[in-house]
């Protein structure tokens, strides 16, 4: 690449580290560490091919004043917990926005073909749930009770297995995103497949009506941060496969670093939805305006943080990136 090339495509970058660097109030110790490591990737592409140049020497005196940025910054945010959840986890989230609806469009048409198969064909139900768990409900549904596998075990016992359960469901969702995506895809294919086909199986038999407002009780924010686990590996295989100005490796490592902090951002709503399932899941036949109440504020929870409140961030400007 020509030098004058090689400029014209990184010098808005550079910009925005100057100005990072000068706003010295607003730049936080992750990010100028970020910064430090985009700017040397880039000092040691200048310095292999134009070692003497003065896009060199200039991106040399920008890499130390970055360094010394850092070193005045070594003292960790105190709130730093607190700024997590309130800065970071969004900003990930706002980075994240395409292929959080990559993720929606797979999660909606793997779902569709689940409950397209199940309802003309009687076998596929089984081939996805498996024989004892249809033979389970079935009995439960001539029992009265078709979602009575919710109350099988206690509610304490059960809150640890389910949340621990979703939170490794959702961190191999995030992990199989290595392989260039594709793991990530198919995972997240596969398990709305049997989210079409859980809710085809209670159509065929009668029973929607009853069930689903009891399995969105606690579904409404599981399956909604699957599909947000998911864009976190979009977003970590995508750096992989489409590195921009970067190396491949830094690429990856910046994509990994914004995805794991969506995923930790998702442990607080596990537990929620864990909660919700051992505890109040099991009292299928509440009052209707109960499980509406529910399911509304769980849904008005989980847009508003992950894809409104982001936006709203960018807008008044509390991010450190752009």
């Amino acid at each position: 690449m020509k030098e004058a090339a090689f400029v014209k495509q990184s010098k808005a970058r550079w910009e925005e580290f100057e100005k990072t660097v000068k706003a010295q109030e607003q730049a936080s110790p992750d990010k100028l560490a970020e910064l430090f490591i985009q700017v040397t990737d880039d000092l040691s592409f200048s310095r292999t091919r134009y070692p003497e140049s003065r896009t060199t020497q200039y991106l040399n005196a920008l890499a130390g004043k970055i360094h010394l940025q850092i070193y005045r910054n070594k003292r960790e945010d105190r709130n730093r917990f607190i700024t997590f959840w309130q800065y970071e986890v969004p900003e990930a989230m706002y980075h994240a926005r395409k292929p959080l609806l990559y993720a929606l469009i797979i999660f909606v048409i793997a779902g569709i073909m689940g409950a397209v198969s199940t309802f003309y064909d009687d076998t596929f139900v089984r081939l996805i749930l498996g024989d004892g768990y249809v033979n389970q409900t079935l009995e439960n549904i001539k029992d009265g009770n078709p979602t009575g596998i919710y109350s099988s075990m206690g509610p304490v016992t059960m809150f640890f297995f389910i949340t621990w359960n979703n939170v490794m469901v959702a961190f191999r969702v995030f992990v199989f995103g290595v392989f260039a995506s594709i793991g990530t895809g198919f995972y997240l294919f596969y398990n709305a497949l049997m989210v079409g086909t859980f809710i085809m199986f209670f159509y065929n038999e009668n029973q929607l009506a009853q069930a689903l407002p009891v399995i969105m009780l606690h579904g409404t924010i599981e399956l909604s941060s699957i599909v947000i686990a998911a864009a976190a590996g979009f977003t970590m295989g995508n750096s992989l496969i489409f590195p921009g100005t970067y190396s491949r490796l830094v690429s990856f490592r910046q994509g990994g670093i914004q995805g794991l902090k969506i995923i930790i951002g998702l442990v607080p709503f596990f537990v929620i939805a864990g909660f919700i399932e051992s505890f109040v899941t099991r009292h299928a036949f509440m009052h209707w305006s109960i499980k509406a109440l529910i399911i509304g504020v769980s849904a008005l929870i989980m847009v508003y943080y992950f894809v409104v409140y982001p936006h709203r961030l960018k807008k008044n400007g509390k991010f450190h990136t752009h």
